[in-house]
């Protein structure tokens, strides 16, 4: 069924958003100073050509060992910058490919996981694509460490 959506994504709109992805990488090569945003821009490329059974996780829910306040700080700070120079205009397509694909009744559940990579857009640096079930133990896990440590109750 993946397979099936995934193609059927490509076809009513995935190629032009995964083309977006694919200039913001390569303007994020060119430009020297915009070469930290290289990987998170070739992370969301691949999640907008193969949406179905991949997922967007942050790296602390994948790596909890490798957490550091200072690389989370310099992250916000790229973010900030992505928002400003790439985020905007690439959050807008996936919503304009999302909106057109939802005009159909067979589009739909491609639209809406145009409107879950939108959002990832704004704010992706950081995030790594795995599979759904990778990214399911990673929540799994991270829920068991805070309820571990007494967070949750």
């Amino acid at each position: 069924m993946r397979t099936v959506l995934n193609i059927l994504n490509f076809v009513l709109g995935g190629f032009f958003t995964t083309l977006a992805w694919l200039f913001a990488t390569l303007v994020s090569i060119v430009l020297i100073f915009t070469l930290p945003l290289t990987r998170s821009c070739w992370e969301i490329t691949r999640l907008s050509f193969l949406p179905f059974g991949n997922e967007a996780v942050h790296v602390d829910e994948l790596y909890p060992e490798k957490r550091n306040v200072l690389l989370s700080g310099s992250g916000t700070l790229l973010n900030i910058f992505w928002l400003i120079f790439f985020g905007w205009w690439l959050c807008l397509s996936h919503i304009i490919a999302g909106i057109a694909q939802c005009i159909s009744i067979i589009g739909i559940p491609v639209g809406i996981a145009n409107f879950k990579i939108a959002a990832i857009a704004l704010w992706p640096v950081g995030r790594r694509v795995v599979s759904v079930e990778m990214a399911k133990q990673a929540r799994e896990a991270s829920a068991a460490r805070l309820r571990n440590n007494g967070r949750i109750r």
